[in-house]
């Protein structure tokens, strides 16, 4: 079980049905928004029993401000048992050797921008992946809407800088797909290529990151989203320093 504390946030394991209804409908809020309008309750699917639940609580005012979840997967083998099989192909990662971990459905609440509330997410993280001896993180990494148009910089940036290894790429599976990496030519304006990422794929990118060749066009999810794999290996050892004093 996760449990860790600094400043005002509290990172904890989700332990009654409270809490995992406390995730979804933050899930729902952060995801689809138009829904929680609607009327919907939350946000939820057939993964969400074979998960453990991640919440990041404002112990302030004790209110949710993000949440996560997490499905350890024993070795390459067992990947196709993950949520990102849905949608790639990941044939390539079956031959990778070492416990892996797919991280999900990660949201901060809209209305909450204080960055230690990654900082301690991602801290957090590094204390499970640490007890567990994890090799390999993955999952995907979601950009808001379905049209790639707005995004260009910063597919750009991708292809040109953090294309997954040959041998751990990814193949297309979804049938409505961006092929950035073989059909997009331009020459990235990296600042604005940076804003408009989202927050969690910048930080698995600065800490060695890779992704896919193309995002996948996910119209029911709303977004367009890129596999996401980081190998704990390549983790620079600066920023590894730095994430285990967020635990000191």
């Amino acid at each position: 079980m996760l449990a860790l504390t600094k400043g005002c946030y509290r990172v904890r394991t989700a332990v009654t049905e409270d809490d995992l209804r406390a995730a979804l409908r933050l899930r729902l809020l952060a995801f689809h928004p138009d829904r929680s309008e609607d009327g919907a309750l939350s946000d939820s699917d057939a993964f969400d029993a074979l998960c453990t639940h991640v919440l990041v609580e404002d112990q302030r005012d004790a209110a949710l401000v993000a949440c996560f979840r997490l499905l350890e997967i024993g070795a390459g083998a067992q990947i196709g048992t993950s949520y990102s099989a849905q949608f790639y192909d990941l044939t390539p990662l079956r031959a990778y050797v070492g416990p892996m971990v797919e991280i999900g459905r990660f949201c901060i609440h809209p209305d909450r921008h204080d960055p230690d509330i990654l900082r301690i997410a991602w801290a957090a993280l590094t204390d499970f992946v640490d007890a567990r001896a994890i090799s390999l993180m993955f999952g995907c990494s979601s950009f808001r809407g379905t049209d790639h148009g707005r995004y260009l910089d910063a597919f750009a940036m991708l292809k040109d800088s953090y294309l997954a290894p040959p041998e751990w790429r990814p193949g297309v599976k979804a049938p409505q797909v961006f092929r950035f990496g073989a059909r997009l030519r331009r020459v990235p304006d990296r600042r604005r290529g940076l804003q408009a990422m989202p927050p969690l794929l910048r930080t698995y990118l600065m800490m060695g990151g890779w992704v896919s060749d193309h995002a996948v066009i996910d119209r029911q999810m709303n977004t367009l989203h890129v596999f996401t794999g980081l190998e704990i290996r390549a983790i620079p050892d600066a920023r590894k320093r730095l994430l285990r004093a967020v635990l000191a």
